[in-house]
């Protein structure tokens, strides 16, 4: 089950939720028919359990989000990007297993 701590963001939220977050975001631009994607589900939702206070976890579905996956320049899916202080900072291809991601996300705290 989706972990309710996952925020969606969209074209419309998109500054409200990364650019002038408090603390740093990890965005997986993903899209429902990536089969990559839904496998890294799972730790997706539960970084954001983790880290509820500490960080934001968000998704952004490419297909209904073009300019935000152009203007990040994102080619393959699933992209996972660290936004710390409104900036990109990071950014893996692929997936990648939960430890790593947490580990990302700690450099950026």
């Amino acid at each position: 089950m989706a972990s309710a701590n996952v925020v969606t963001v969209t074209e419309a939220n998109f500054e409200a939720e990364v650019l002038k977050s408090n603390v740093p975001v990890l965005i997986d631009f993903w899209a429902v028919w990536c089969g990559p994607c839904r496998a890294i589900a799972p730790l997706v939702d539960q970084l954001a359990d983790d880290y509820v206070g500490k960080a934001k976890i968000a998704k952004v579905d490419v297909d209904s989000n073009q300019r935000l996956a152009n203007q990040f320049g994102i080619q393959s899916i699933p992209t996972l990007m660290v936004f710390k202080d409104g900036k990109p900072v990071e950014q893996i291809l692929g997936g990648r297993p939960k430890a790593a991601l947490a580990a990302l996300l700690d450099k950026h705290k």
